[in-house]
């Protein structure tokens, strides 16, 4: 990997990380699903023109019903649990729970596209489960408490992103990834705009919150995407998908900067474990080598 890509990888965990701190900023005065719908907006208007100067609409309108079905999986419900459930817990614990995300890929790949998992990956999701259950335990209740709730919130987003990458990989693997992302973008603002005029807070949320969005639209949407995909050209899937090491350490880094979140030991150690597990189980780690 040349400088430059890990350059471009860090970047993008720290502005995929940081979009964890904007929801913890901008969620309690949107609400999350308002707030979801303002950042997808944003993130449309921002890759659209990159895309009409690089592609025809014509491979947008081809494909809008897939890119409508993906922009729910991996935009409109995922981004939703997840602002949903920084309104109970931090930033960082949500960036960890996020991190699993390729552990449900590979799953979801071995369950429905029946792609084979060798034992290093079997081990992996095993581990990986492992270190989800280490980071919640003492925070999961019978009662569904606020914090139970957003837990599973975050995890049932990871598992949405799961199910998103293994749907684009099925249905929409012809179709050039900017285009990917920029037409679920569209296709998710207008999914949210009915509820989200509906629910619009009664008060104008502030400049601070206001700042949050913008910068979560444009830095941790839309150049998000532009330096994913970069990496995804350059170095490949497999080695991009390390950003998702990186996104929990930001995630945890920036909260603890600017929010005072608190970072506890268990989460370092819950933290490693995911990891572990996520790398064995996407093959970018196996017994005996690294890939």
């Amino acid at each position: 990997m040349k400088f430059s890509d890990i350059m471009d990888l860090t970047a993008l965990g720290a502005v995929w990380g940081a979009s964890f701190l904007f929801m913890r900023i901008a969620a309690p005065e949107f609400g999350p699903l308002v707030l979801v719908e303002v950042r997808v907006i944003i993130a449309a208007l921002f890759l659209l023109p990159i895309f009409l100067l690089r592609a025809d609409v014509s491979e947008l309108t081809s494909n809008w019903k897939k890119l409508s079905i993906l922009s729910v999986l991996n935009s409109a419900a995922p981004f939703y649990l997840l602002t949903f459930a920084t309104l109970s817990i931090t930033g960082g614990f949500a960036g960890i729970l996020n991190a699993t995300a390729p552990i449900w890929a590979a799953m979801i790949a071995w369950l429905w596209l029946s792609d084979k998992l060798g034992v290093s990956q079997v081990i992996g999701l095993v581990i990986g489960f492992l270190g989800v259950v280490l980071l919640v335990w003492d925070k999961i209740s019978l009662s569904f408490d606020g914090t139970t709730i957003a837990i599973l919130a975050g995890i049932v987003a990871s598992a949405f992103y799961g199910f998103g990458g293994n749907y684009a990989k099925k249905y929409l693997s012809g179709m050039r990834p900017l285009g990917i992302a920029t037409g679920s973008m569209i296709a998710a603002a207008i999914i949210l705009l009915p509820p989200s005029v509906y629910l619009w807070p009664s008060e104008m949320p502030s400049i601070r919150s206001w700042v949050a969005v913008v910068v979560m639209g444009i830095a941790s949407t839309g150049i998000a995407y532009i330096l994913y995909f970069r990496l995804i050209r350059n170095v490949g899937p497999a080695k991009a998908i390390t950003v998702t090491y990186l996104v929990p350490a930001f995630a945890m880094f920036w909260g603890a900067i600017f929010i005072d979140e608190k970072v506890t030991p268990t989460m370092f150690v819950g933290c490693s474990v995911i990891f572990l597990g996520t790398a064995l189980a996407t093959g970018m780690l196996s017994f005996g080598r690294v890939r």
